[in-house]
């Protein structure tokens, strides 16, 4: 029997299309949840035409959802494809496959699945000659190339009294298979992550501060997608909003040498820090205690530096920590990165052009360079900074493994 251990407190939808082994669906439930899993079952229209909304809601962790337009929650295939940590389609039918393929949500339950980053296992059932058809298997190869993982169908008694491919495998096996997925999604379990985030402020008076254009965004990608890929996650930041992972351990933060106490206090048990923050080089010598008046004429403001949290992080760093970089940069990124990599004994430099439009500073996507240690050097593309923190995760999982 399949160790199921691994879907113990995950937060898992089901979704259930209309076929006959929809009926099946309802035994799946039950397994997840006496693994230990919270289930949400999201039921197309089609499935309650074969099984019943009120049986999954009296076997699932919560009711089961049907509408994509619940008035007493206005975006569920948003909320549900944040907070799951696995999408489970069983059955999932061949109008559910081309939907999906295509990208069509006119349903709750397709609109959750183009609305997720978690990993979705789907288990195909269907009568053999559909199961063969071109266009199912093409359908099928597509969300693969996606990473979508696809549980093959077994060789059984089909509806209508024939044999042949289609048939659901059985909800041992369903499970197994969700267990394994979601273990995999984890390859950071076991991992303390510490992550900053967003721009320091520096007072200059009671009313004004030095500060900068960083909204947190990149920080806090990378500290959700670690706390789903099973970190425990530190999340340092001076952008005062919750992270979508409840795990996330909160520090606020405003000035860069309260930034620097909450890292130096968390630094030594941790695994890797991953210093997003864009922390001040500079802060006023002195802060009046005040509102600074426009009569009294043009305040003079003498700067002095900050600590340099990423320079003593490198000092500090023994051999089995990762330590990563940012280096936003106007001009000569490479060059800048490239300096900043070998001076602060960082492990990793993530370097971008924060005057290019389309990354950098308060906007949703990045485009980065990623400097190694050993000379390596990766461009990234232009991606959502979503998908650029798995990147960064990917290449930090790899030093891990290259450490231990």
């Amino acid at each position: 029997m399949s160790d199921l251990s691994a879907l113990r407190g995950r937060r898992i939808v089901l979704g259930v299309s209309g076929g006959i082994a929809a009926y099946k669906a309802v035994e799946i439930c039950r397994r997840l949840v006496d693994a230990g899993a919270h289930v949400t079952p999201v039921l197309t229209d089609d499935a309650q035409r074969f099984v019943g909304a009120v049986t999954f809601s009296a076997l699932a962790s919560e009711p089961a959802q049907t509408s994509l337009f619940d008035t007493s929650d206005p975006i569920p295939h948003t909320r549900l494809g944040r907070y799951a940590d696995l999408v489970v389609v069983a059955p999932a039918t061949a109008k559910l496959l081309g939907k999906y393929a295509h990208g069509i949500s006119d349903d709750l339950l397709t609109a959750t699945l183009l609305a997720t980053r978690a990993p979705v296992l789907l288990a195909p059932a269907m009568h053999t000659e559909m199961w063969e058809h071109p266009a199912v298997q093409e359908n099928l190869a597509t969300l693969r190339r996606r990473g979508v993982h696809v549980l093959e169908p077994d060789s059984g008694r089909l509806a209508g009294g024939d044999v042949g491919e289609g048939r659901l495998p059985e909800p041992t096996s369903v499970v197994g298979t969700a267990a394994e997925v979601v273990a995999i999604g984890r390859d950071l379990a076991g991992l303390r992550v510490l992550v900053t985030a967003g721009g320091t402020r520096e007072p200059i008076d009671p009313v004004r501060f030095v500060g900068n254009r960083s909204s947190g965004k990149m920080g806090y990608a990378i500290a959700e997608a670690a706390a789903r890929r099973g970190a425990a996650v530190t999340l340092v930041s001076t952008t005062m909003r919750t992270p979508s992972e409840a795990s996330i351990d909160v520090v606020e933060v405003e000035t860069a040498d309260e930034m620097a106490d909450a890292v130096f206090a968390c630094y030594p048990d941790c695994d890797v820090v991953v210093m997003a923050a864009a922390v001040a080089d500079f802060r006023p010598k002195s802060v009046a205690d005040d509102k600074i008046k426009k009569g009294d004429g043009v305040p003079e403001i003498v700067l002095e530096p900050t600590t340099d949290i990423l320079a003593v992080l490198g000092e500090r760093k023994d051999g089995g920590q990762v330590l990563v970089g940012f280096a936003a940069e106007t001009e000569h990124v490479r060059d800048h990165a490239a300096e900043k990599l070998a001076s602060k004994h960082v492990d990793l430099m993530v370097a971008n052009d924060v005057s290019a439009p389309d990354s950098g500073f308060e906007v949703d996507t990045n485009r980065a360079m990623l400097l190694h240690s050993s000379g390596a050097v990766e461009e990234v593309p232009l991606l959502t900074k979503a998908d650029l923190a798995d990147v960064i995760l990917d290449r930090v999982d790899d030093a891990m493994k290259g450490s231990s």
